[in-house]
């Protein structure tokens, strides 16, 4: 046992500065932060009793091994889905360490594709992989890999951000949204709302959320003069405002003591949608 120990202690020290990296593959092909961890720790565990003397790249190594784990994980994730209570959303990640554009709508748009488009096109698209090492990794070839990121792409361009709401800007309305929407102020909260907006709440059948999305001003609005009733004498509290996949939004512990998050897509601002997560499962890891 003695002697295997200086070679788990050196597959440790090349795996953990990429674990950051790989978490982040890992979690834009599952939406989950927990299964991305667990694919995460599996290509740790395979990468330990890896001959690495022989392994070139071991970042490109290991990507390619947390990618496939997750296209095996991805066909159970959608028998799972299929099955759930309610608008499924990913599990919100606050306060990303490295921004990019795949902001909760893009997520959302890539649940559609086929877990080998989904590859193709965040491997290329978004991690800026050459298609060549796209091909390896999900073994196929490279003219496929090309097909493959070019159908994801054409699903998925109207969820890409036409252009990134300013930071501070972002936050002082989601602080604005939830002062006027916990305090009943309709009439700030009516200026905020785009015609279209809507709002889509994730309870998993967990805690109490609307089973379908809210559409459209006039459903939005009611749906707010009648929360502010509940709110009012149930009060949320403000945890902090953040950046919520990609968004800005809000952290807020709900009278049941559960947390909850709440994400604002905004565009030429205004409030085009609103996602909601209340499911305990998917915020264990903000406590």
């Amino acid at each position: 046992m003695t002697a295997t120990r200086p070679d788990h202690e050196g597959a440790a020290a090349s795996f953990e500065p990429l674990r950051p990296k790989l978490l982040r593959v890992a979690y834009r092909m599952l939406g989950s932060v927990a299964d991305a961890e667990d694919a995460v720790q599996e290509a740790f565990i395979r990468w330990m009793r890896t001959d690495r003397d022989g392994v070139r790249e071991p970042e490109a190594f290991l990507r390619r091994s947390v990618t496939r784990l997750c296209l095996d994980q991805l066909k159970s994730a959608r028998r799972k889905r299929e099955t759930y209570i309610g608008p499924w959303l990913p599990d919100p990640v606050v306060e990303e360490a490295e921004e990019d554009d795949v902001t909760l709508p893009l997520m959302l748009a890539l649940e559609r594709l086929s877990p080998l488009e989904r590859a193709a096109f965040l491997l290329h698209d978004v991690f800026g992989l050459s298609f060549e090492e796209v091909s390896e990794t999900i073994q196929r070839d490279a003219a496929t890999c090309r097909q493959l990121a070019a159908r994801a792409r054409a699903h998925v361009r109207e969820a890409r951000p036409r252009y990134k709401v300013e930071k501070d800007r972002g936050l002082e309305l989601a602080e604005a949204f939830f002062a006027a929407s916990r305090s009943g102020d309709m009439k700030a909260l009516s200026t905020m709302l785009a015609a279209d907006v809507s709002v889509h709440a994730d309870g998993g059948g967990k805690r109490p959320a609307f089973t379908q999305p809210v559409q459209g001003y006039d459903a939005v609005m009611k749906l707010w003069e009648k929360l502010a009733v509940v709110l009012k004498h149930h009060p949320s509290k403000l945890i902090r405002v953040a950046v919520i996949n990609g968004l800005p939004g809000f952290v807020t512990l709900e009278a049941d003591g559960e947390l909850q998050t709440t994400a604002l897509d905004i565009e030429d601002g205004k409030i085009v949608a609103v996602y909601v997560v209340r499911n305990p499962d998917k915020l264990k890891h903000l406590h």
